[in-house]
C-alpha cells in the first residue's frame, strides 16, 4: 500500500492495467487449456474408440459370416464356402490388428485364442477331417462373446470419456466466466478508483483556486498522494505562497518608481546572508534634492526620483546578476544588492546615467551659474550646486554582519560619510 501511495499516476495506472491484463491473460490461456484437452479427448474417440467400436462390429459380422459358410460347408459340402471362408479371415485377422493397434483391451488375448480355436476346427472340416462341430460352435460362440465385451468396454470407456470431456468443458467455461469476470470488476473498480480520486483532487484544486484568487494565500488544498496531483498541490501551496509574498512586496512597492520597499529589501538581505556568499550593499542618495523640491515643486522632483530609479534599475540589470536586487526605502533613498566584483561597475553606471539626466530638470539659467539659490533647514540663505548622486557600498562576507537591520546601520552611517564629498561619487567600504 505504501509503495502504491508512492507510485506515480502513470505507475498506479500500470501496475492496475497490468493486474488485469493478468486476469485477462487467465482467462484466455484457461479456454486454450481447456479446449486443447477437448480436442485431445475428441481426438483419442476418433482415433482409438470409435474406430475400435467399428471394428468390432466387422469382426462381428466376419465372424457370423464364417460361422455361416461353415454350417452350409457341412451340409452342402461346396469347396466354395472355404474360399469365401477364408476371404473373411483374412479380413478378420487385418481387422483385429486394427483392434489391437486402438489400445490394449484385457479380453482381447481370450478373443484371439477362442478365434483361432475356431479358425483351426473349421479349416480341418473344410479339409475333410473328422471334427466336433460342437467344439467349433462353442469356440465362435465364445469368440462372439469376447468380441461383445469388447465392445460393452469401450462403449463404457467411451461413456466415461464423453463425461469427462463435458465436466472439462463446463470446468474450462465456468473458470473463463470466473476469471473475465473478476478481470472486468477489476477494471471498473479501478477505472471507478481513478475517477472518483481524478474527480476529488480537480474538486479541491479548483476549490484551492478559487481561495488562492479570493486572496487567502494560506489555503492548503490537502491532497497528500505522492502522484501529479499531490505535486500539483505542493505546486499550488508554494505558489500562493509565493504570490502572498509578492503581494506583500506590492503593498509595500513605492507608488512612485514601482520598486520594492522595505519589507522586500530586508527579505532580500536575509537571504543573501543565509547565502553565505560575498555581497555588496549600495545605499544610494540624492544630493540637494531637498532644495531642488523648494525651488521646482513637488512634481518636477518626484519626476527626477522616478528617473533614479529607472536608472538605477537599468545598471543592476545590465551590468549585475540575475540574483541581484533594487529596492525603494522612500524619497530619495535607494538600495542596491549586488556581488561584490560588480558593485563598482553598477555605480559607475548609476553616476554616469545620473549625471546626463539631471541637465534636463534645470533651467538654462540655473546650468549656467551651477547652483540654484535657497535656504537651509535652519532658514539661512544658501547657495545649493546641482544636485549630485552618492553612494555607499557596503561590502558583506560570511560573519561581517549578523542580521539585515546591522547592515542597514552600518550602511546608513557610511552614506553621511560619502555625502560630504562634493559631486556624485560612491566610496567602497570593506571591513
Amino acid at each position: 500500500m505504501s509503495l502504491l501511495k508512492r507510485a506515480s499516476l502513470i505507475q498506479k495506472l500500470i501496475l492496475s492495467y497490468a493486474a488485469m491484463t493478468v486476469f485477462t491473460v487467465a482467462a484466455l490461456g484457461n479456454a486454450i487449456i481447456g479446449l486443447y484437452t477437448l480436442n485431445r479427448i475428441a481426438g483419442t474417440i476418433v482415433s482409438n474408440d470409435l474406430v475400435a467400436i467399428t471394428t468390432v462390429g466387422k469382426l462381428r459380422d466376419s465372424l457370423l459370416a464364417q460361422e455361416g459358410y461353415v454350417r452350409k460347408f457341412i451340409i452342402l459340402n461346396g469347396s466354395e464356402f472355404k474360399e469365401l471362408f477364408l476371404n473373411l479371415d483374412r479380413e478378420f485377422q487385418t481387422s483385429l490388428i486394427r483392434l489391437t493397434e486402438c489400445g490394449p483391451d484385457r479380453q482381447l488375448p481370450e478373443l484371439s485364442r477362442n478365434y483361432r480355436t475356431f479358425r483351426a476346427g473349421s479349416l480341418t472340416l473344410f479339409q475333410g477331417s473328422t471334427v466336433d462341430q460342437k467344439m467349433v460352435t462353442t469356440a465362435a460362440d465364445r469368440t462372439l462373446g469376447a468380441l461383445d465385451g469388447i465392445i460393452a468396454d469401450r462403449q463404457r470407456r467411451l461413456g466415461e470419456k464423453l463425461a469427462d470431456a463435458d465436466r472439462q468443458r463446463m470446468e474450462t467455461v465456468r473458470l473463463t466466466l470466473l476469471l473475465s469476470f473478476a478481470g472486468f470488476i477489476l477494471a471498473v473498480s479501478v477505472a471507478g478508483f481513478f475517477a472518483f480520486n481524478i474527480y476529488r483532487s480537480v474538486t479541491k484544486l479548483k476549490k484551492a483556486t478559487h481561495r488562492i484568487a479570493a486572496g487567502d494565500f494560506d489555503f492548503d488544498p490537502q491532497i497528500p498522494s505522492s502522484d501529479e496531483f499531490g505535486e500539483l498541490a505542493r505546486d499550488f501551496v508554494t505558489m500562493a505562497a509565493k504570490l502572498k509574498e509578492l503581494e506583500e512586496i506590492s503593498l509595500d512597492a513605492s507608488p512612485l518608481t514601482r520598486l520594492p520597499g522595505n519589507i522586500a529589501i530586508e527579505r532580500s538581505l536575509i537571504r543573501r546572508i543565509r547565502g553565505g556568499g560575498p555581497f555588496a550593499l549600495c545605499y544610494v542618495d540624492l544630493d540637494n534634492f531637498k532644495s531642488y523640491n523648494d525651488r521646482y515643486g513637488y512634481v518636477p522632483a518626484s519626476e527626477i526620483i522616478k528617473m533614479t530609479g529607472e536608472i538605477i534599475h537599468t545598471a543592476v540589470k545590465e551590468q549585475g546578476g540575475d540574483n541581484d536586487f533594487v529596492g525603494h526605502i522612500g524619497g530619495d533613498d535607494f538600495v542596491m544588492i549586488v556581488d561584490s566584483d560588480t558593485a563598482a561597475t553598477v555605480c559607475d553606471m548609476v553616476i554616469k546615467k545620473f549625471t546626463e539626466g539631471i541637465k534636463g530638470y534645470y533651467s538654462e539659467e540655473d546650468l549656467a551659474a551651477g547652483f540654484i539659490s535657497g535656504v537651509d533647514r535652519y532658514g539661512v540663505p544658501r547657495e545649493f550646486p546641482i544636485m549630485t548622486i552618492s553612494i555607499a557600498v557596503l561590502e558583506c562576507r560570511k560573519g561581517d554582519y549578523a542580521s539585515a537591520t546591522e547592515i542597514a546601520q552600518a550602511a546608513a552611517e557610511l552614506k553621511d560619510r560619502v555625502k560630504v564629498a562634493p559631486g556624485s561619487n560612491y566610496f567602497i567600504h570593506r571591513r
